[in-house]
């Protein structure tokens, strides 16, 4: 059975959620309370020595596995239950999905996702000038590279997708309008009406 521990408000945590949904795998939540500094317990940290979420545990064939890191644990789950559609196994498509794991942990990151710490959580030491600027920068590259396709890679979903997704979609949140960004807008409605899709709590 996998555990999945997160927190609701976390978009890194709706990740692998999501892709559990999507691939329709039974899972339990276990709830951090990021806001009571749980993720820092010492019980918490026996499992994540990092003090982040979103964890998974995976007793599956009695294997014990624990992967921590939202972009880790969609290329496990991936792997494990989506075959070859979610994270083909060629060198050439594999490197253009996991491309976009990194855009998730980076431009992603520095851009929408530091703008809503800043905005929703009080975040005070995220540059609030700094963040907008990375999300206008990625929300034109991604709406440009959304012109002619449905997809972030390939005519399907992939984790590509799942890991881009959450911090795009929750950028009202950080004051970043998406309204100049309609191939956006179109994916992410495209991603809404997936099979399985589950929004975030």
């Amino acid at each position: 059975m996998i555990k999945l521990y997160g927190h609701e408000l976390s978009g890194n945590s709706y990740k692998p959620r999501l892709l559990l949904h999507l691939l329709d795998v039974p899972y339990t939540w276990v709830r951090i309370d990021l806001m009571k500094g749980e993720q820092r317990s010492d019980a918490f940290r026996a499992l994540n020595p990092f003090a982040q979420v979103p964890l998974l545990e995976d007793d599956a064939d009695g294997a014990g596995v624990r992967i921590a890191d939202a972009q880790a644990i969609l290329v496990y789950l991936a792997r494990r239950h989506g075959g070859e559609s979610w994270l083909p196994l060629e060198p050439l498509p594999m490197a253009q999905v996991i491309r976009w794991l990194s855009t998730a942990a980076g431009e992603v990151r520095q851009g929408p996702e530091n703008a809503r710490l800043h905005h929703l959580f009080g975040a005070k030491a995220i540059n609030r000038e700094r963040a907008e600027q990375k999300s206008a920068q990625i929300l034109g590259l991604l709406d440009q590279h959304l012109n002619s396709r449905r997809w972030l890679e390939f005519e399907r979903p992939t984790i590509a997708d799942v890991a881009v997704f959450p911090y795009v979609a929750l950028a009202p949140d950080g004051m970043i309008d998406l309204a100049p960004y309609p191939h956006v807008l179109a994916w992410l409605e495209r991603v809404r009406q997936l099979p399985g899709y589950v929004p975030m709590a």
